[in-house]
């Protein structure tokens, strides 16, 4: 739990104060204190609905046995009627274990009252570590309250070096939302306009066959064009081929759908490639497997709803289905794999960033494929910079040094520029500004790139609410 530790030792105040002091005249040196910290500083009672886990870390793997404490106080809120705790409180006291060779604790919060008070506010503090050299300092304090979180530590479930997972991630929350990159192909936009978007996270593309009867198209038709519609060419033309990376819903590969049926073409798409399977050299990614194969669709609307037809390329029929806009989230998902709708991405205000695989553009070469991408939810509103530690370091970065004109919309600000992947590691000489699409503002500092082995997609940050 390499970084774990490193988590904790960041977040936690004077951690080291004595670890290199000595002790007295005799020249003996004091051990470094124990010290247990909440792994995040607070949670929204909105964001869940019966039961929360608060986690805590220890500054050191466990040796021995022991307790800790935690001192509950509330504001508008009553234990037993409105919220418990697993394991119970007695006298608004928590009780907890140490075990033997342990580097981690937790709780669970159990909501009972689902319409708490937005004044709610329940703290939980430690006030006794019952443990060889125990020492109460930073992080010591956890909050559950309808405000956004003031910050913590997070470490997307990416999937290792084929990084097989796409991780939401609600800052203001400190909630995540894992999916399959896999589970879909083809996003409906639940905003006003028509739009379809592809899925790049498996190097999809997609260009117009220019016949409008999708029964009629075959494999002999598209042959030349099967050449152009792919990424990773190097050929500067197929960037028409691929959504825009830098999330304009209105740059698509897919026009525009019409309410006139004749201007709707069929499409030929290129599946992409499935992910990948095999285990890579460490520090190394495999996050491609076998090609998908090809299909061919079409993409009409019914009032406000969207009507996909799609096939398989020599198909003399084809599927149809009705897709209904959902202006509550970005995205309608569908998988033609799998011949469902698909959920994805949590509603359009509930996600501020995304760890992805991501097809990008490469000046002059073209689409390419791109692993441990990160992504800010611009549909929804967000944004973010990048500030160097030339100018500010993070630790005094505050909401007076905030740059209004700095924050961008294209959604590729924080992309790759997080890490390096020649040194094989997280870049420590930047940190991120992210604005969430309820105006909240959090600085963001990247922790690691790969586990304690060197391995590949297992990343780290924390965050802090300005």
């Amino acid at each position: 739990m390499k970084h774990l530790k490193r988590i904790t030792i960041i977040a936690l105040s004077m951690l080291l104060v004595y670890a290199c002091s000595s002790d007295d005249d005799n020249g003996t040196t004091m051990s470094d204190p124990f010290v247990v910290g909440f792994e995040n500083l607070s949670s929204n009672l909105t964001s869940f609905d019966t039961q929360s886990t608060v986690n805590l870390v220890y500054s050191e793997t466990t040796t021995t046995t022991g307790s800790f404490t935690l001192n509950i106080s509330e504001t508008n809120a009553v234990y037993g009627v409105d919220y418990t705790t697993t394991p119970a409180a007695v006298n608004n006291q928590i009780t907890l274990s140490i075990a033997n060779g342990e580097s981690t604790n937790s709780f669970v919060f159990n909501k009972i009252n689902p319409a708490i008070d937005e004044e709610t506010i329940i703290e939980f503090e430690i006030s006794n570590i019952d443990y060889s050299n125990g020492t109460i300092q930073g992080n010591n304090i956890f909050e559950f309250n309808n405000s956004a979180s003031l910050g913590g530590s997070l470490s997307p479930n990416v999937g290792g070096p084929n990084e097989p997972n796409q991780i939401y991630i609600d800052l203001s929350n400190n909630k995540t939302t894992q999916v399959r990159r896999d589970s879909w192909d083809l996003g409906f936009y639940g905003g006003d306009d028509f739009r379809v978007v592809i899925n790049g996270s498996l190097y999809m593309a997609a260009g117009s066959t220019g016949s409008t009867d999708i029964d009629a198209v075959t494999e002999a038709d598209v042959t030349a064009l099967q050449g152009l519609v792919a990424v990773g060419t190097f050929n500067p033309a197929n960037v028409a081929y691929v959504d825009n990376p830098n999330g304009d819903v209105m740059a698509t590969a897919i026009n525009e759908v019409s309410a006139t049926d004749a201007d709707n073409p069929v499409y030929l798409v290129n599946m992409g490639s499935e992910i990948g399977t095999e285990t890579p050299e460490v520090g190394s990614v495999a996050v491609s497997g076998s090609l998908r194969g090809w299909k061919k669709i079409r993409v009409l609307r019914n009032g406000d709803d969207y009507v996909l037809q799609y096939a398989d390329l020599n198909d003399t029929t084809h599927e149809e289905v009705t897709i209904s806009k959902n202006a509550a989230y970005n995205f309608s998902f569908f998988s033609m794999v799998n011949n469902n709708i698909v959920d994805v991405e949590p509603e359009k205000e509930r996600w501020d960033i995304c760890f992805s695989v991501f097809t990008n553009i490469l000046t002059g070469a073209g689409s390419y494929g791109f692993s441990d991408f990160i992504f800010h939810n611009r549909k929804g509103g967000a944004e973010s910079y990048l500030v160097n530690v030339a100018d500010f370091s993070y630790e005094s970065f505050s909401s007076s040094n905030l740059d209004d004109n700095a924050f961008l919309v294209d959604q590729t600000a924080i992309g790759s520029n997080w890490r390096d992947v020649f040194s094989g590691t997280h870049d420590d000489t930047v940190f991120f500004v992210v604005k969430d699409p309820n105006g909240n503002i959090y600085k963001i500092k990247f922790l690691a790139l790969t586990n304690d082995n060197g391995v590949r997609g297992y990343p780290e940050f924390e965050f802090e609410l300005l």
